[in-house]
Formats: C-alpha cells, structure tokens, sequence
C-alpha cells in the first residue's frame, strides 16, 4: 500500500440542497451531494495530487454507500472506513438555497453511525503511515466515545513525530456546555502544529479580541503556526518567524459560502506539505476559500492544481489592475467563517 500524505477522520452525510432559493419547507426540488467538513479537506488534498484517507464509521445503507462511492470517486483512500453492524444509519442534511448570506442547514444526524465510534476503532497502523493528521473540532462533539476517539488519533499522530492541523469548526448546537467545548476544543488546539481558527472562533476560545493576542495565546501552547480567517480582510498568519495579513481573492457572486473554511484549510494546508512559505501557504488558502464560495456543493468548487495556478495567475493580474486604478472592490473577499 502507498504510504498516505495526509489522514483525516469525521463524520460525513449525505446532504440534499434546495434547487431553488427560499425556506426549506417551501422548497420542493433538492440536489444531493457529499457533506463534512473533514471529507471536504481530503477531496480538496486529493484534487491537488495528494494521497489522502479518510476515516469513519457510515450506516450500512444506501447513503453510506453513496459517500464511500463519491470518495473513492475523488481518489480518497477509504480501506479503513466501517459499515454499522448494529443498525444505526447515515447522517443527512439540508440545506436551503439563498440569494445572499449564508443558507439555513438543518442536520439529522443523532445517534449516526459516526457518532458510535469508539477508541477501539481507531486503526493506528493506518494512520501512522500518514505524514500528517488534520482534525477538526466536530467528531469531539458528537458523542463521548467519538470524543475519546479524536484524542486518541491526537496522542497517537503526535507521539509518532506527524504534522497535526487543527480546524475548530465550532458548531454550538452540538455541545451541551460552551465551558465544555472551548476546553476541549483547546486542549486540541494547544496539540496542533497548525491552527486555523475563525476570527469568531479566537475571540470565544480566548477571551481576546485582536488577532494577534489570540494567535500569541497557542503560539505561547507551543503551536508553531496559527492562523485566522478574517473574512473581507483575508487572514492573519503569526508563527516564531513572523507574521503578517494576506489579502483574499475578489469574488463577483458568491454562490454558498459553506465549506468555504475547509477550502482555505486545503490551501493552506497544501502549501505546508509543499514546502511553501507561511505567507503564501495562507495565500492559496485565501485562493481556495474563494473558489469553494463559487458553487452550491460543499466540495464543487475545490479545484485540481491546474485550475488553482489558472485562477490565482488571473486574480492576481486582475487585482494588481484594479489597484492600480483605485478601485474600491480591490481585497473585498467572502465570509470564510460559516
């Protein structure tokens, strides 16, 4: 077997999007497509010729087999995947379609076989032959044994000498207790390499208000490099070797703005394993995070190498000649924070 590059886990579901915009009892047309936040950033790796895996537990249903189908579609490596034994299905959700702003998601997905994972579940030999484990803060809100089962892929990733990646994707209608997500939620944060949180995010996990004090709050936990989406001002980078903002993309119409984060954390994530700077790392997450807002399905926008060069060689001739001339749009982006 292929040694993977990178290893991910979490919960996917099979999502129905509305077809036509208004509220989801109105809406009668739906698309279905691929949903999770995780399997979003391993379809984004392996678009850019990455060898990625993906882990989880899916119900041994048609819409399990659905997103195993479409993984294996993108090139995700999914061996390591479980079918339920005892009955509990696949997570799904909808979401609605919106003229601006971001679309109203409703989930089912309590008691999904995801959330049954448990640490004796968690395939070691697989996941250390990966490089480099991204998390993101959901699996720990699903269910106490999913949570012990995310801290268990933490130790185990980092005490074989992995890169760890770490996108909080606070979603609050998943914990009981506020004081109990942002513990756990930094308790991983502080295992990380890289920290990718929402401008949001840092200000409710920390009690700061200013980029860079939250970014010196995991920097001082011993994470090497942090960084925060800032929406229409791009993001801001701090790491022992310095730090900065880097500009978004301009985008003209902005179709649906989720999945956007975990479009920036394939950017961003891509450029490390590259060998990239911190600064232009952040710069193809910024390049990624726009593409993703341009289309319905969470994943549709997610771009090979070759349509990734295509669009950040125009952005970046279209923005320097609008700057030139003043023009007002000139570093407006989309909400990354979802």
């Amino acid at each position: 077997m292929k040694a993977l590059d990178a290893v991910t886990f979490g919960e996917s579901m099979a999502m129905f999007y509305a077809k036509e915009v208004g509220e989801l009892h109105q809406v009668h047309t739906f698309q279905k497509a691929l949903a999770g936040a995780e399997s979003n950033v391993a379809v984004g790796l392996a678009r850019l010729g990455f060898h990625v895996g993906w882990m989880s537990k899916v119900g041994a249903d048609s819409l399990g087999t659905f997103i195993l189908e479409e993984l294996q579609k993108e090139g995700v490596d999914t061996s390591a995947v479980l079918r339920s034994n005892d009955g509990s299905q696949t997570g799904i959700l909808l979401k609605s379609k919106v003229k601006e702003g971001d679309p109203d998601v409703t989930y089912y997905r309590k008691g999904s076989a995801a959330s049954t994972m448990s640490p004796s579940d968690f395939p070691a030999a697989y996941f250390k032959q990966a490089g480099h484990l991204h998390m993101t803060g959901i699996p720990p809100a699903l269910s106490s044994e999913m949570r012990t089962f995310s801290f268990r892929a933490l130790q185990e990733m980092k005490e074989a000498g992995k890169t760890i990646s770490f996108d909080p994707n606070l979603r609050l209608l998943l914990w009981e207790e506020e004081e109990d997500m942002i513990q756990t939620v930094n308790h991983i944060a502080s295992q990380a390499d890289w920290f990718f949180p929402g401008l949001a995010e840092g200000r409710r996990l920390t009690g700061c208000h200013e980029p860079e004090e939250i970014a010196d709050v995991y920097l001082q936990k011993g994470v090497k490099l942090v960084v925060i989406k800032l929406g229409a001002e791009g993001a801001f980078y701090k790491s022992a070797a310095g730090q900065g903002i880097v500009n978004g993309f301009y985008v003209q119409d902005v179709v649906d703005t989720v999945g956007a984060g975990d479009g920036f954390a394939v950017g961003v994530i891509s450029g490390l394993l590259d060998g990239l700077s911190h600064e232009k790392s952040v710069t193809r997450g910024n390049a990624v995070g726009a593409l993703a807002v341009m289309s319905s399905g969470d994943k549709d926008g997610l771009p090979t190498r070759k349509e990734l060069q295509a669009f950040m060689k125009e952005a970046k001739r279209y923005q320097r000649r609008e700057y030139m001339k003043g023009d007002e749009r000139y570093g407006k982006v989309s909400k990354f924070e979802r």
